[in-house]
């Protein structure tokens, strides 16, 4: 791809060439948020814009805060991969996707930076704006691909985020004791669950069955609203948090 104006002001251009046209030919309607999960952001930023790599993303953030858009907002970047998330598949063609430069769980989940998230957060507010995107559409990686994905991980500041204006969030429920439900388990209770995640937005059968399949959309719910322990356990807490999420879009509707 040749060069091209930013679509967000503060923003340098270097283009990738692995990009098309959005297949629905709609204007975007989601924001998806990844870490590179690489040692270093100029090696995740060439990958990012190598023909070879095959994967891209219309922004990329350092730590210093520079923002650099490679893709145009009304192309199709090639973020997501196989995900999903309220019945849509091809989140490549609905999404606008932002790369945030940090090593990840690889390297024991490294804090991202104030600079960086000061700048993460007036990119989000500018395409939020431009877009009009509403708060529960601003996900993470592994929101729409739990089994495969781990990113942004339960260390990027949502709350923070939220305070913003940016991404759906309510206080999480302190984690303690109660009932709780795991891999293995079966019943109603378990299939009224993953009714509520699937509801949010969750690819999850619901089958009452909870399986590897289930504990990885518990495990992905916990890293962006229940950041406290990750385990793939639904305890009281994630139920609770979950519950009020839910009560919340209800009431915003």
């Amino acid at each position: 791809m040749s060069g091209f104006q930013p679509d967000f002001a503060a923003a340098t251009v270097r283009p990738s060439p692995n990009c098309g046209e959005r297949k629905t030919g709609n204007d975007p309607d989601m924001l998806i948020l990844h870490y590179t999960g690489m040692p270093t952001a100029q090696a995740a930023l060439d990958w990012l814009c190598t023909e070879e790599s095959q994967v891209s993303s219309h922004y990329f953030v350092d730590e210093a805060g520079l923002v650099t858009q490679m893709v145009p907002e009304s192309a199709r970047a090639w973020h997501a991969g196989q995900s999903h998330w309220k019945g849509e598949t091809d989140i490549n063609s609905a999404s606008i996707g932002i790369e945030i430069a940090n090593p990840g769980h690889a390297a024991d989940s490294p804090p991202f930076h104030d600079a960086q998230i000061e700048a993460v957060i007036a990119l989000c507010r500018d395409i939020i704006g431009r877009h009009g995107l509403v708060a529960e559409r601003v996900l993470g990686h592994s929101d729409i691909a739990p089994m495969r994905k781990q990113d942004p991980g339960e260390r990027f500041p949502r709350e923070r985020l939220h305070q913003a204006g940016i991404g759906h969030w309510v206080e999480p429920l302190p984690v303690g004791g109660g009932r709780f439900f795991q891999e293995g388990d079966t019943g109603q209770p378990v299939e009224a669950l993953q009714t509520m995640l699937s509801l949010y937005g969750y690819n999850v059968r619901v089958d009452g069955s909870y399986d590897a399949e289930t504990a990885a959309v518990i495990r992905a719910f916990q890293r962006h609203f229940r950041p406290e322990r990750v385990d793939g356990i639904a305890d009281a807490s994630t139920i609770g948090t979950l519950h009020k999420l839910l009560t919340s879009l209800t009431s915003m509707a």
